[in-house]
């Protein structure tokens, strides 16, 4: 049977009968967490409540989150925040530094001045996203160790987590797991896949890669992996359909724009799954030479990139765990 995520990837598993899942809506979307044999509802009440605890301190869209008082406060004066906020930010933080700001936690205002993804998306004036690049710039962020706090410089910026911070749940979901003696589960956090362990008997999760130019659930080829995060960033994701033509929702800090460099999909395959959701994003919008640079600078981490003339580019050992089932579309080695 087939058991599909929510957004780029779908799980493949041989099973008889119905898997005991639990699913809420949180960090703004549907997370889906399965123990199968293993689960109780302990267990699971401890994972989402880890969840919501997240939510309600990185949600750059909720009121009076951590993140949502930083940027409130953004030019005025320093916030106090969690130490889970601080360690993700400066995980974001490093891989902006790493891809020279093509990954920036700071983008808040030119996702609100595109507002893809809700109920009112728009093409913003060239003036207008000119005027709001100014205000995206990691460098302008201030942590504060000691102090516990996070400040940025000028008022009008933004902070938005939404490219690292299911990476670090997933994490956080792994570790409770690892603590509770868990052997095999699938968390799904809207797509941000972390096939933990294995199945039963040991053997690897099957995982498939979305078709990018099909509907949702249309896999391509399959990854066959055992304890690894498998995340994807994609022009089919999250995108507004205006005057006939399409706009995702990987915006370029360096035009503004949603970036277009040929790439429909990038997909990551790692051990931590901040790593695999901050990459996902920063090698999609570096393109593919710098983009694989990067992933292959990074320890435990692997890459599938997808482009629109229907060829499939990867790191060694992605392709090695790789499947093609899709002939329209070629593998390059």
């Amino acid at each position: 049977m087939f058991i599909w995520g929510v957004f780029p990837v779908c799980l493949l598993l041989a099973c008889t009968e119905p898997p005991k899942a639990q699913a809420e809506l949180v960090l703004g979307t549907i997370c889906s967490i399965n123990l199968y044999e293993q689960g109780s509802p302990q267990i699971y009440e401890t994972l989402f409540s880890r969840l919501r605890e997240i939510d309600l301190t990185m949600s750059a869209t909720k009121a009076d989150t951590a993140v949502d008082r930083i940027n409130q406060n953004a030019g005025i004066h320093p916030v106090p925040v969690p130490l889970d906020l601080m360690e993700v930010l400066e995980q974001a933080l490093r891989y902006a530094a790493l891809s020279k700001g093509a990954f920036d936690p700071t983008i808040g205002p030119l996702v609100q001045c595109w507002a893809i993804g809700s109920e009112h998306p728009r093409i913003p004036e060239a003036l207008e996203i000119e005027e709001t690049l100014s205000l995206v710039n990691w460098q302008d962020v201030v942590i504060d160790r000691e102090a516990a706090t996070v400040f940025l410089r000028r008022s009008g910026m933004a902070l938005d987590l939404g490219a690292i911070a299911k990476g670090y749940a997933a994490d956080e979901m792994a570790e409770i797991l690892q603590k509770a003696g868990i052997k095999g589960a699938i968390i799904d956090l809207g797509g941000n896949i972390f096939a933990y362990g294995t199945k039963q008997q040991g053997k690897p999760w099957n995982i498939g890669i979305q078709n990018p130019l099909n509907t949702r659930g249309a896999y391509l080829g399959i990854l066959t992996v055992q304890h690894k995060s498998i995340v994807t960033s994609g022009v089919y994701e999250r995108y507004a359909e205006i005057d006939g033509k399409r706009y995702h929702h990987i915006l370029s800090t360096q035009d503004g724009y949603p970036v277009s460099n040929g790439l429909l999909s990038v997909t990551i395959i790692a051990d931590r799954s901040i790593d695999a959701d901050a990459l996902s994003t920063t090698a999609f919008a570096l393109g593919y030479e710098k983009g694989r640079a990067l992933v292959e600078s990074i320890d435990h981490a692997e890459a599938i990139f997808i482009f629109e003339d229907k060829r499939i580019h990867g790191t060694p050992d992605a392709l090695a765990w790789f499947t093609l089932q899709d002939s329209q579309f070629s593998l390059t080695h």
